[in-house]
């Protein structure tokens, strides 16, 4: 069974060249476009690994981070920060990574690689 990764991010053309790089790499993936489907999608899917992107519409990443992070299943869940704000390494501080957009698609596999290894 491939590792799963989970996007989540308003935008969906972030959201569909996520997903194309990490299935073009063998990566299961699920994608929510904002804080009230995530919750649901991750209790569903369980993914090995989380993209979140901070500032949605409906949800700040920070707050949907201390969300699911206060359930025992999901406490250790790595977390791959990746957004436009100034200052993101200060969000989230048990993110795996912070990566800016516009981001190098090899660094964000990288990332994932080393917090969860190969598909």
């Amino acid at each position: 069974m491939a590792k799963k990764i989970m996007v989540v991010d308003d935008d969906p053309d972030i959201v569909e060249y996520l997903v194309s790089i990490f299935k073009e790499k063998g990566y299961a993936t699920c994608s929510a476009s904002g804080g009230e489907g995530a919750l649901e999608l991750l209790e569903s899917e369980r993914p090995d690994l989380l993209t979140l992107d901070l500032e949605m519409p409906d949800e700040w990443g920070p707050r949907l981070y201390r969300k699911f992070s206060q359930k025992p299943e999901f406490k250790d869940l790595p977390v791959v920060v990746i957004s436009g704000l100034a200052g993101i390494h200060l969000a989230i501080r048990k993110a795996v990574a912070t990566v800016n957009k516009p981001f190098d698609p090899a660094q964000v596999l990288e990332i994932v690689e080393r917090a969860i290894g190969k598909p």
